[in-house]
């Protein structure tokens, strides 16, 4: 870009003042830049963070010949700019030492070494080198060792068979089933390239609400095309089956897994996945869950159901991810659910079963105290469970970047063993030698020309790769890597964009619900507030008021011991610390506790104040947002810096949304007025009742309301 192209630049985004521009404005300068030859660029998002230009020219070495070698060597002759590469495959006691996935880097005044004792550890060593000189890092004298901290490192896809994608917000799902398995998309085999540069090494097709059909020969042929295309880039496919599929799909009488028969049944079916796909990874299971068949079906333990598919697919070096996200309605605390039906089968698992546990003891929520299992059992491997998509986050409209909301999971002290047992070292470190390490994130990804909706919500793909590998990673840390890797812009930019995404979810908790309180969501589609939602009918623990009990003395959940007891869940000084008000950590009081408004918060605020307070935070944060992305105009092309300037005016508008309804709504019990100091609510409570969102065009929130 040329001097007088620069002055351009700036003259024009003074002229019509790109700060707070509307959007009109922000068009007519993007239109004004690219007839003057000064503008960043078009890009539809497509590459994502693997947006490096060839150059072809690279020196490359390989001695050792396989499919994934040569992608290795590939990328590094069309991508790398240094000195002359070596791929080393050799085991030695460094390579042992950091197992097949691992790698040992080392460059001189001579080029650069890639060493491991296996394939996809070459491959992996290979991204790493192109990510450290994306981002800037001096290459001349590296000397790096590194190992997955996961064994497994999964996606799951929450995909159906008719191509929709349950809580998916980027288009349809990506396997094209109608077309397999004689056309195989491209986009699979830069789907699997993007997944393999961030070290992900597998991948659930198919819905946890899963069809018995996926087991069928038809399917089993079009998910060997895919395996065959992921297997390169060190992937392996896993499917979620539907526990009835013995009678749903095989024609038997029962499904209980104790039956000969269905066992015998199961055998047969995982040697003919096996011969279609000789890799295949294993099961994810959901079982006697929201309606889904199980073993309890049958009389029959979550044991007993994991162990039979276990023992089928222990010969092929399978396993089984057999999902604790249990519930049941009745009197008992739903968040204390997962760990009472656990619990009693600790160390009755095969050695190739692992729990998979959602961060959080309810359900994805914008924050919760961690899962208790993840401190609870002993003879029993565990994973985490993230959610990637957004389903309580704002869909692909909102900007939230979760690496944060997952970070306050893995490092979370559980003190099973004493202080520093944090959720992180309870779970990647085996807890016997033939322990499953793994760790799993529902997939945001979809048909959309960007991958994720929002183009931001690629951040979030991204750092789940890269805490999976390494939890140890702050989220500033990933967040300096993808803009570095997704935007070309001056270093003071890069931080203005920093600061938006490390911001982003905690602003959404203070919008959408602060101080512990959790599930105020409308019905059914999750996008916006209904704290009022009372479905004829529908069980009490699908309900918000189940969770966030208003009444004229206070408000939140009583988990403590004169409550429901869930603090005693967690190990000491958790337990006591959760127990009393004085000491819970404001950020969850809401979540063990039923405060009174009048109830003095450590800002000298009141209860009611400090929620008024939080919520007008939140509000203000994401207008924050607007102004700073604005600032970054002239150093993002046209089309992404429009898209997200469209959807942050969406945030603001649902962040409005969200406190206008739920501080009216909770006004009525608190009978205190909102503090004159914070904005006036916009809307009317009566209209936010009476309106129902239309999920199908959720872009176009209820501005205004009607009826």
């Amino acid at each position: 870009m040329n001097q007088t192209s620069v002055v351009n630049i700036k003259f024009l985004c003074k002229a019509v003042g790109c700060i707070g521009a509307s959007v009109k404005r922000v068009g007519l300068i993007c239109f004004l830049l690219l007839c003057n030859g000064a503008y960043v660029c078009a890009e539809d998002g497509s590459r994502a963070w693997l947006r490096i230009d060839s150059v072809g020219k690279a020196e490359v070495t390989c001695h050792r010949k396989s499919a994934t070698l040569s992608i290795a060597r590939t990328e590094l002759t069309k991508f790398w700019k240094g000195k002359p590469v070596v791929l080393q495959l050799l085991s030695n006691k460094v390579t042992r030492s950091l197992g097949s996935d691992g790698y040992a880097i080392f460059s001189d005044e001579k080029g650069v070494k890639i060493s491991s004792c296996g394939v996809r550890g070459i491959l992996y060593g290979t991204y790493h080198l192109l990510r450290l000189q994306e981002t800037g890092i001096d290459c001349s004298a590296l000397s790096i060792k590194e190992k997955p901290a996961y064994q497994y490192r999964l996606l799951n896809h929450w995909d159906n068979l008719d191509r929709t994608v349950e809580r998916g917000y980027a288009g349809r799902s990506l396997w094209n089933w109608d077309e397999l398995p004689e056309v195989c998309s491209p986009r699979y085999q830069a789907y699997a390239r993007l997944n393999a540069s961030v070290g992900i090494n597998g991948v659930v097709l198919n819905n946890v609400n899963a069809s018995p059909q996926i087991l069928s020969s038809e399917y089993l042929a079009k998910i060997k095309a895919l395996a065959d295309v992921f297997r390169s880039y060190g992937i392996q496919v896993f499917l979620s089956v539907n526990f009835s599929s013995p009678a749903a799909l095989g024609g038997l009488s029962t499904s209980d897994p104790l039956d000969e028969e269905v066992r015998r049944w199961w055998k047969d079916k995982v040697q003919e996945i096996y011969r279609f796909i000789p890799d295949f990874g294993g099961f994810l299971v959901k079982a006697n869950s929201e309606g889904l068949p199980g073993p309890q079906d049958f009389g029959r333990t979550h044991a007993d159901g994991a162990n039979m598919l276990a023992d089928a697919l222990e010969p092929f070096g399978g396993i089984v991810m057999w999902r604790a996200f249990v519930y049941n309605p009745g009197d008992e605390d739903r968040a204390k659910q997962a760990y009472q039906e656990f619990m009693p089968f600790d160390g009755a698992f095969r050695k190739n079963v692992v729990i998979q546990v959602k961060n959080g003891p309810v359900d994805f929520q914008p924050r919760e105290p961690f899962s208790p299992l993840f401190g609870a059992m002993r003879q029993t491997a565990v994973m985490p469970e993230f959610q990637i998509t957004q389903e309580y986050l704002g869909f692909s409209n909102h900007l939230a970047y979760l690496a944060s909301l997952w970070k306050e999971c893995l490092d979370a002290d559980t003190y099973r063993d004493g202080k520093g047992s944090t959720v992180m070292r309870m779970t990647a470190t085996p807890l016997f030698p033939e322990a499953i390490t793994a760790i799993a994130g529902v997939a945001n990804i979809g048909t959309d020309a960007n991958w994720c909706g929002h183009p931001f919500a690629q951040a979030n793909w991204y750092a789940f790769g890269r805490l999976a590998w390494n939890p140890h990673l702050t989220s500033g840390e990933i967040a300096e890597e993808w803009i570095r890797l997704t935007f070309d812009m001056p270093q003071e930019a890069e931080q203005s964009v920093k600061e938006i995404m490390l911001e982003s979810r905690e602003a959404v908790v203070s919008y959408m619900m602060p101080l512990g309180l959790h599930h105020l969501f409308a019905w059914g589609h999750h996008y916006g507030p209904e704290p009022w939602c009372a479905i004829l009918g529908a069980r009490p623990d699908w309900m918000p008021s189940y969770y966030h009990k208003a009444d004229t003395f206070g408000i939140g959940f009583d988990r403590s011991r004169t409550g429901s007891n869930a603090v005693m869940q967690y190990h000491e000084p958790l337990c006591t610390l959760y127990n009393s008000m004085d000491s819970c950590p404001e950020e969850l009081l809401l979540w063990f506790h039923h405060v009174p408004w009048q109830h003095k918060m450590r800002s000298g605020r009141t209860l009611w104040e400090e929620l008024c307070y939080k919520y007008d935070e939140g509000v203000q944060h994401v207008k924050a947002f607007q102004r700073k992305w604005d600032e970054v105009l002239p150093h993002v092309d046209a089309e992404r810096f429009r898209d997200v300037q469209k959807r942050l005016k969406i945030q603001v508008r649902d962040a409005v949304w969200w406190k206008d309804a739920c501080l009216l709504y909770f006004q009525q019990y608190a009978r205190l007025p909102i503090p004159y100091e914070l904005e006036r609510p916009q809307h009317n409570l009566e209209d936010m009742m009476d309106f129902k969102l239309n999920i199908t065009n959720f872009e176009c929130p209820p501005y205004g309301f009607s009826r």
